[in-house]
């Protein structure tokens, strides 16, 4: 996480810049495979990709019908 803050008067120019680790935590739903969860950071955007576990997701079944 970055900041910057500056401030001009007479006779001085001040300019305070941090940086430093951002975290974020939260639990996931019993409906999430952890084990695949994957997360990327690319140009400033991150991609988390949630996958529902084989359990929940839904299934089709054929029906002959005759």
């Amino acid at each position: 996480r970055q900041s910057e803050k500056k401030e001009e008067s007479k006779g001085y120019y001040r300019c305070e810049r941090t940086d430093g680790k951002f975290e974020r935590k939260f639990e996931l739903p019993g409906e999430i495979d952890a084990s695949k969860v994957k997360a990327e950071f690319k140009n400033g955007v991150l991609e988390v990709t949630l996958p529902k576990s084989e359990e929940v997701k839904e299934k089709k079944i054929e029906v002959d019908v005759k």
